[in-house]
């Protein structure tokens, strides 16, 4: 009977579009030890689906952190979860999508996010992907609001990282290898030798292009879905709830009063 334990991060692009597809990483812990099962590569939804039943054959637990939110009861404007999530990071000059039933192509019925979340027919639960010995879960992760939060620089004054290759204007090259540094810290704290090299080497590229950060964003994904694994629990948080959308973020340093004014005035659930 499988004993590992997957932790697949996904930045899935949100729209399945065959020319800008999404990516996907998987970190799997043996016997105690962290290794990178899969370096970041590029995906659709259905091979993101194809490499989670792959997981599900040799571990006994899998946890899919996605980019992208997974509970949108909302029919217009946003949810609460993103309007405290973005009291922090508009504050860092970042920017939060809005989601809603109303956007096509992304949250609408026929949206993409929701043929793969029935098809896998994972738990939603982010508590139980924490404490349960077995099963498959999926829990949504934001690598914008975790970077806010782990690096110190980002946490300032319209400090947010700018390392979307694709808006060129605003491409800080000192932020791409920030977060890549960032990321290779992560790896560094659980060990896993493979990751940090893969987020040097990333670090050090001249020229990144989407994919880039796309491949980026999915190592992220999977170290912040193996943060919430592994780390005690107060030194994570949750935003929100499973009726009306929540993600998930390292919190290092207890919970930013910023996120703890945003959730109260809006009163919206934060642990």
């Amino acid at each position: 009977m499988a004993t590992a334990i997957s932790v697949i991060g996904f930045d899935s692009a949100w729209t399945d579009h065959p020319k800008k597809p999404g990516a996907i990483s998987v970190i799997r812990i043996t016997d105690n030890v962290c290794s990178l099962a899969r370096q970041p590569e590029l995906c659709s939804f259905a091979e993101a689906e194809a490499i989670i039943r792959i997981e599900q054959e040799v571990s006994a637990k899998c946890i899919v952190a996605l980019d992208q939110p997974t509970i949108v009861p909302n029919l217009t404007g946003s949810r609460p979860v993103d309007k405290v999530s973005g009291s922090l990071i508009s504050w860092a000059g970042g920017g939060v999508q809005p989601a809603s039933r109303a956007k096509r192509g992304t949250f609408d019925d026929a949206a993409p996010i929701w043929r793969f979340k029935t098809a896998l027919g994972a738990s939603d639960d982010p508590e139980g992907a924490r404490l349960a010995a077995r099963g498959l879960f999926l829990v949504e992760v934001f690598p914008a609001l975790a970077l806010v939060l782990l690096e110190p620089s980002f946490h300032q004054r319209l400090a947010a990282p700018k390392y979307n290759p694709s808006y060129r204007s605003k491409f800080r090259p000192e932020d791409w290898r920030k977060v890549a540094h960032c990321a290779a810290a992560m790896a560094e704290r659980y060990g896993i030798a493979e990751a940090a090299e893969w987020s040097h080497r990333s670090a050090a590229m001249a020229l990144p292009r989407k994919a880039d950060q796309d491949r980026l964003d999915a190592m992220l994904c999977a170290l912040v879905g193996l943060h919430w694994l592994l780390e005690p629990r107060e030194r994570s948080l949750m935003i929100g709830d499973l009726q009306t959308g929540y993600m998930i973020a390292p919190a290092l340093d207890g919970l930013p009063e910023r996120l703890v004014h945003a959730a109260r005035i809006r009163d919206v659930k934060l642990s």
